[in-house]
């Protein structure tokens, strides 16, 4: 992320699978470029909530960046009312005519590279770096923002060699979040209280009224990307993979991808992931405590809501794949997404920036962890009927 989403695994040319290099799991991935912080997007009711619900725990090294996000949510806020007073009747009136289409799948089981995948074809709309991380008035400041300011974004998302940039695609979970809804990541923010806002990873359990403000947030920042794009939507968050019920009775006709990975390679990449988030978004020195059972609880969680969500979805509506078959051919796995789905098009519109893309990112490499025998076991013990339901059986 630049700041960077929750990722997932890069790029490789199809036919071949990915060359590899080796990261140790305990460590961070790489030595991150500098990048501007998470929470520096947040208007003050999101900063504030945020600071208060955790007693304001800043650490000393880190209250350079609670004074610049304090004053960034004031800038924020009041350019948010200038985009309102200016865009806010369109905004309103702007309808969502074609279903979105969702990508669903764990921490680091591909979203990201899917999602870079779908908006190669350039009849999709997508919400960009800026957009999730700036969205109270990026109607208004983009187009600056993003052509002079550029040199802000790192090269390379910290915690992998996947590219980013303010105009790549972003999670809409990270929307949400500097717009002030609850959030499993502002766990980010305070890795070293219990994890947070844990009823928001499926929205189960949560007042009918909180429940609708959720739903109208969502629902004004897709309405703002279609009043920019007039394009169909392709969203994906990790978080939504949970929260298939609620996404279905917002969008009955909306299209859901569902991509999987070796759990091995998922619980070594994903503690990878929130320990490198830790250390560079946190604005407290992490001590990790909570991290590993988090990680295991969530994982069950996650995948318990999406087979009960799944259940609702009309075959049509739903396609599901490994990850290990994308990146043996991505061109063949997304002509078969479109055709399930009946997307026309395909090799008019989709197939020769595709093939760009594909040649673009050829010799990417992605991490490669190794564990030991006894974490192997647990992972088999904790995680064993996702195992099954998706054929891993040994460890990668």
């Amino acid at each position: 992320m630049a700041p960077t989403s929750a990722p997932t695994s890069a790029p490789t040319s199809a036919p071949t699978s990915a060359p590899v290099v080796s990261a140790p799991s305990q460590s961070l991935a790489k030595t991150p470029d500098w990048a501007p912080h998470i929470w520096e997007g947040c208007n003050l009711y999101a900063w504030f909530r945020l600071l208060f619900r955790n007693r304001f725990a800043v650490h000393w090294t880190c209250w350079h960046i609670a004074v610049l996000a304090t004053i960034f949510a004031c800038m924020h806020s009041l350019l948010r009312f200038v985009q309102w007073a200016i865009y806010g009747r369109a905004i309103a009136r702007t309808q969502i005519k074609e279903p979105p289409i969702f990508l669903l799948g764990h921490w680091r089981s591909g979203t990201t590279l899917l999602h870079e995948l779908f908006v190669q074809d350039p009849r999709m709309g997508f919400p960009t770096t800026y957009e999730c991380m700036d969205p109270n008035h990026f109607l208004l400041t983009e187009g600056f923002f993003s052509k002079y300011l550029k040199f802000l974004a790192p090269s390379t998302r910290p915690m992998d060699n996947m590219k980013v940039g303010f105009d790549r695609p972003q999670e809409d979970e990270f929307a949400l979040c500097m717009l002030g809804q609850p959030s499993p990541y502002f766990t980010i923010a305070f890795p070293n209280f219990p994890p947070q806002d844990q009823e928001y990873l499926d929205l189960e359990g949560i007042p009918e009224s909180r429940l609708s403000s959720w739903k109208r947030t969502l629902l004004w920042f897709l309405q703002c990307i279609t009043y920019k794009t007039g394009k169909r939507l392709v969203l994906k968050s990790p978080t939504h993979t949970a929260r298939v019920k609620v996404l279905k009775a917002m969008f009955p006709d909306a299209l859901f991808v569902n991509i999987v990975r070796d759990p091995f390679v998922i619980y070594s990449s994903t503690m990878n992931l929130w320990k490198t988030l830790y250390f560079t978004q946190g604005l407290a020195k992490p001590r990790l405590e909570h991290l590993e059972e988090h990680v295991f609880e969530t994982y069950v969680r996650m995948h318990r809501r999406l087979e009960e969500g799944k259940a609702l979805l009309d075959p049509k509506q739903y396609f599901e794949m490994r990850y290990e078959d994308l990146v043996a051919d991505m061109e063949g796995m997304m002509r078969r997404i479109y055709d399930h789905f009946g997307l026309a098009g395909f090799d008019e519109h989709m197939l020769p920036n595709l093939r760009k893309y594909l040649e673009a990112e050829k010799d990417y490499k992605t991490n490669r962890y190794q564990l030991p025998p006894e974490k192997k076991a647990e992972i088999e013990r904790r995680w064993g009927e996702t195992l099954r339901q998706y054929g891993y059986g040994t460890p990668a």
